[in-house]
């Protein structure tokens, strides 16, 4: 059993920033390859960064590369993704993703190679 929830949503300027924040919960959390993926409305989930169990390994969606940064922090059990440049394209409920798994530099990008979901974190972004 592994739980995620996210925070650090809200409303944002274009051209501003937001860290999001996905805390842990479970075993070998350390281990575990982590995602994000958004949800705009009336789109469906999309792929947005992706990181590998030791946090050696990364990848980004087509249309937050170069804007976003995925990291991760073991010890406090926490996923980051810094959110930077901002647009109201952005506007999204995001959710991180966790997949048990001892991969190691592995990482994944499709959304149904994760099995743990957090609830969501709502980033508005105003033009």
């Amino acid at each position: 059993q592994v739980q995620l929830v996210e925070s650090g949503g809200g409303l944002v300027q274009a051209g501003g920033s937001l860290r999001l924040s996905c805390a842990a919960s479970g075993r070998s959390f350390g281990s575990f390859p982590m995602g994000w993926f958004r949800r705009a409305p009336g789109k469906e989930r999309a792929f947005v960064a992706a990181i590998s169990g030791s946090g050696g390994s990364t990848a980004y969606g087509d249309s937050v590369k170069g804007r976003f940064t995925i990291s991760r922090d073991n010890a406090k059990n926490t996923v980051y993704l810094q959110t930077n440049s901002l647009t109201p394209e952005d506007t999204a409920v995001y959710y991180c993703a966790a997949k048990p798994s001892y991969s190691g530099n592995s990482y994944y990008t499709r959304a149904y190679e994760y099995t743990y979901w957090g609830q969501g974190t709502q980033v508005y972004v105003s033009s």
